[in-house]
């Protein structure tokens, strides 16, 4: 029989002071100075890589990445995807030398054992993949997610990811205002979906979708992808949006966690059952959300596929950047995204009109490719400005010559590959 405590964080949690700390930590503005990044990668044979790779081989590779000396923070996946965060960067170039050289050292330890990073946003060959890890937390996600359908368990053990990190902004209105970043990042987060779609194919078969991580996003449960509500102010929306959702588990010091159908956290705290809430409750239970933006104090932009090739991961965190922490950009972006609004529907990201557009048509969508091409346009003379390197601007230059301007994404050239 599972426990009824947790390792504690204190004392009783009560609604009011849970909206307090809420509203303090979910923005915490300030000149924008850092960037970071979290990379999710597939582990595929090296040679071939529809052949599977058996649980014993991946353990095996994961336990000689575990020993290299890594500066980015390197965690895995609940199946198998290798994870790596860079740590809070002063600058662009820090944020993407820092990662550049530890994904070095990591393909160095695998291609010994005849495996590879991929970069795709689900896996294309092998659906379902067996889940490697077993642990209490993936335990319980697994049967929380399993109530609304299969793409809880795709999600968990198929899917990767780019995601970017960026501080909030300012207290002050402007540009790069926290106010005015949150609403950039709402709707530039559609664009991103479209350029960097690279998720065409899921176990063996095209699924109509050019990302198709993205829509088993928006498949995944009925709150807890969501977007909070756009109409109100940040703060007060995110801490509703965070209380009102249902808790995904209540941590047990022994045996299975507790998975609770329908019982917010709001609930919680004011039910007291099946045991008291603390802060440590409140803090993990906002690592179970999964907006396509999370504010944890910065932005966690959430919605960009993995990307093919060595560097081409370096393409959309070097152009969000720059779009958001040069001020020139960052207003000419949101004049350019501004109008997307009238698109999006009733529903939030990444549910709406808007986000399934992105994730089903890319850049083929008229109205979403004249936007891309205005962000790139941006992006270019700004990623100058900011200090990024030649490397990195040919980078950005050559995709932008290869998906931008002709209307295209990487999901394009994954359907024409595999066909």
């Amino acid at each position: 029989m599972a426990s009824s405590g947790t390792p504690r964080g204190g004392p009783p949690l009560t609604e009011e002071a849970a909206e307090d700390l809420l509203r303090c930590i979910c923005f915490k503005t300030g000149p924008p100075r850092t960037v970071g990044a979290e990379l999710e990668w597939l582990v595929h044979d090296l040679r071939d890589p529809r052949e599977p790779v058996l649980p014993s081989r991946l353990a095996a590779a994961l336990d000689a990445v575990r020993s290299l000396p890594l500066v980015s923070a390197l965690t895995f996946e609940p199946g198998g995807q290798l994870e790596l965060s860079s740590r809070p960067a002063g600058s662009l170039m820090e944020c993407l030398d820092s990662l550049a050289s530890d994904l070095t050292a990591v393909r160095a330890a695998l291609g010994p054992l005849g495996l590879t990073l991929s970069g795709y946003g689900v896996d294309p060959w092998h659906s379902p993949r067996e889940r490697v890890l077993r642990e209490p937390r993936y335990d319980a996600m697994e049967v929380a997610l399993a109530r609304t359908g299969p793409a809880g368990r795709a999600m968990m053990c198929e899917s990767a990811s780019v995601q970017v990190c960026l501080d909030a902004g300012l207290e002050e209105p402007g540009p790069l205002g926290y106010l005015r970043r949150w609403e950039l990042a709402r709707l530039f987060g559609a664009v991103l979906v479209a350029v960097f779609a690279n998720s065409p194919q899921h176990g063996g078969r095209r699924t109509g979708w050019r990302s198709t991580r993205q829509a088993l996003w928006a498949d995944l449960d009925p709150l807890r992808t969501l977007a909070p509500s756009a109409d109100g102010e940040p703060r007060a929306e995110w801490t509703a949006h965070v209380l009102d959702t249902p808790v995904l588990c209540v941590r047990a010091e022994e045996g299975p966690w507790l998975v609770p159908e329908g019982l917010t956290f709001r609930e919680w705290l004011r039910t007291g059952l099946p045991r008291p809430a603390d802060v440590d409750d409140l803090r993990y239970h906002m690592t179970t959300l999964f907006p396509p933006v999370r504010p944890r104090g910065h932005l966690e932009l959430r919605m960009i596929d993995a990307q093919p090739g060595a560097d081409g991961w370096m393409v959309p965190v070097a152009v969000t950047a720059a779009v958001f922490d040069d001020a020139e950009a960052a207003e000419r972006v949101y004049r350019a995204v501004r109008p997307l609004a009238e698109l999006d529907g009733p529903e939030p990201a990444p549910r709406n009109r808007l986000w399934r557009r992105a994730a089903r048509e890319g850049l083929a969508d008229p109205v979403l490719h004249a936007v891309a091409k205005e962000v790139f346009a941006a992006a270019r003379p700004a990623l100058r400005r900011t200090g990024a390197s030649e490397r990195v601007r040919r980078a950005v230059d050559a995709f932008q010559e290869r998906y931008v301007d002709p209307g295209g994404c990487p999901a394009d050239e994954l359907q024409v590959m595999t066909s």
